[in-house]
């Protein structure tokens, strides 16, 4: 059965970063158990996060931003570890993992059209590098 394992540990890092949502730091090991994978996932301390990346569009992101962190969590580190699945799981684990957090069903879906309409972009950048990195005080 999905479940989260660990709770989420963060520190902000900077607050004006990625368009505004800025970027996070995990701080001790994240797990989550996927029965999308039918793996468990361990999001490593020091792995760097930007969250849900909602446009700054009012409505949308009065209805879908800030909100559903665990999940993004998860979907960012998948975005970045491509020897675990591709695009369309990565998409189904973070569906799946807001279900379980209990979001809404009506955000669930926003978010995942969201992600599944525009996502691909992000998936081809991010499989480049291993998430974001703070090289030298800066964030890159």
């Amino acid at each position: 059965m999905s479940a989260f394992l660990s709770k989420l540990e963060v520190e902000n890092v900077s607050d004006l970063d990625a368009q505004g949502r800025g970027i996070w730091k995990i701080t001790a090991p994240f797990i989550y158990q996927s029965d999308v994978l039918n793996a468990t996932i361990t999001v490593e301390q020091g792995f760097l996060t930007d969250y849900v990346s909602v446009p700054r569009i009012p409505f949308a992101y009065w209805l879908c931003g800030d909100t559903s962190h665990l999940p993004a969590v998860l979907h960012d580190w998948l975005f970045h570890h491509h020897e675990v699945c591709n695009e369309k799981t990565a998409n189904a684990v973070l569906l799946e993992a807001m279900k379980v957090n209990g979001e809404p069903e009506w955000r669930c879906e926003m978010i995942w059209l969201g992600v599944a309409a525009g996502g691909q972009s992000s998936w081809e950048e991010d499989a480049a590098g291993n998430g974001h990195i703070i090289v030298n005080g800066q964030i890159v």
